[in-house]
């Protein structure tokens, strides 16, 4: 990320690994599962030459950002109080928020919290759902034989030890498995790295390691990844998914709120989310929790990492919608 400045800031406790470009209105960019700010690497200089100041965090836990020992201290409202008080440390009023995946979802929330600083979102992947009525970890299927990967996950050190095992196999598997190059989600010979485990196994053992990496994910790209989870480890990221019941039972204070700013929505194609029955009902149902939706679009033959696999569609539509508002 030699084009950009980096640098560390104090925001709400702890201290995260910013990357910025560009001069101009606010954009924050907030990324996935298992993913750092670099996920951005294509989006900060399109941004900046369209005459936007682009901020992407390492979140908290992630990358060279600052990991709290404590797993309650990763709902998606701390991380919302990170972003909030870096927009204070931008000295600016607000900001437009995108997110994909797990970013996806803490920009949904930031926009309906705080529209106040949070003037528009566009979220890739991840659409926005109302509340079930119950807890994730009730919601999520668990049988005898097979647990769905959230429950996995869930077990403190366990994950940890299987991804910090082979840092590069790791991502390699879960990058190349949620990818657009990995097949069409409705053959059931594509892999899904977020599916269901089987009881002793771990979640990368029904994952491929190919041999080459797609053209998206030069070796290079991925030696920067290597390095942030050399330096985290995947505990902090892990931990978003060990508050998932707390989420929910935060979010109830929010219940029934819509996001009220204007809003975009793109996801691939080939995203292992529309694999699951009832997404595009979904999909069809944003409008109602999102009034000023603009646009949803689908991008053909993209995967999950949407914004690394088709960055010029997703630069298009993004610059195209903050342009508009």
């Amino acid at each position: 990320m030699t084009d950009f400045e980096t640098r560390d800031v104090n925001v709400n406790g702890i201290t995260l690994r910013v990357a910025a470009q560009g001069e101009g209105p606010l954009v924050l960019l907030c990324h996935g599962f298992p993913e750092t700010s670099y996920a951005w690497r294509h989006q900060m200089p399109a941004l900046a030459k369209a005459g936007f100041r682009a901020i992407a965090p390492d979140l908290r836990g992630y990358g060279a950002s600052e990991s709290p020992l404590d797993a309650a201290a990763f709902t998606t409202l701390d991380v919302i109080g990170d972003l909030v008080a870096l927009i204070d440390r931008e000295g600016a009023k607000d900001a437009v928020i995108v997110g994909g995946d797990w970013g996806a979802n803490i920009a949904w929330q930031a926009a309906q919290l705080r529209p106040d600083r949070f003037r528009a979102v566009a979220a890739l992947g991840v659409p926005i759902m109302g509340r079930p009525p119950i807890a994730p970890s009730r919601l999520f299927p668990k049988t005898e034989s097979a647990m769905f990967y959230t429950h996995y996950f869930n077990q403190p050190g366990v994950a940890e030890r299987e991804f910090e095992r082979d840092i590069g196999a790791t991502l390699r598997a879960i990058y190349f498995a949620a990818s657009g190059d990995a097949g069409p989600r409705d053959d059931p010979s594509t892999p899904n790295p977020f599916g269901m485990v089987a009881n002793g196994r771990g979640l990368l053992d029904s994952l491929p390691l190919p041999a080459t990496m797609p053209a998206w994910l030069t070796p290079s790209d991925l030696d920067v990844f290597i390095q942030g989870y050399q330096t985290s480890g995947f505990r902090g990221g892990l931990n978003y998914y060990r508050n998932l019941d707390r989420n929910w039972a935060l979010q109830a204070a929010l219940d029934g709120k819509k996001v009220d700013v204007p809003a975009l929505y793109l996801v691939g194609e080939r995203d292992t989310g529309l694999a699951i029955p009832g997404m595009d009902q979904i999909i069809d149902a944003m409008p109602g929790l999102v009034p000023r939706l603009r646009t949803t679009a689908i991008i053909p033959g993209a995967g999950h990492w949407l914004q690394q696999e088709a960055p010029q569609e997703v630069n298009d539509a993004l610059i195209d919608f903050l342009r508009g508002l």
